[in-house]
C-alpha cells in the first residue's frame, strides 16, 4: 500500500464518520462535507492504484 492508498482510505474513512454524524445532529452541511471527503478520498486512494499497477509494470511483475 502507497501514501496515496492510505491517505485516500483515511479520507473516506473519516468522511464517512463526518457524514453519519451529520445525520445524527441533522446537519445537511456537515452529511455533504463528509461526502464530498469520501469522493476525494475514493479518487486518491484510486491514483494510488494506478500508481501501484504501473510501478509492478515497471519492475515486470
Amino acid at each position: 500500500m502507497n501514501k496515496d492508498q492510505a491517505t485516500g482510505a483515511a479520507k473516506q474513512l473519516g468522511g464517512k464518520m463526518q457524514e453519519e454524524i451529520g445525520k445524527l445532529v441533522g446537519s445537511k452541511e456537515q452529511q455533504a462535507k463528509g461526502i464530498k471527503k469520501q469522493i476525494v478520498g475514493n479518487v486518491q486512494e484510486s491514483v494510488g492504484d494506478v500508481k501501484a499497477a504501473v510501478k509492478q509494470v515497471k519492475n515486470g511483475k
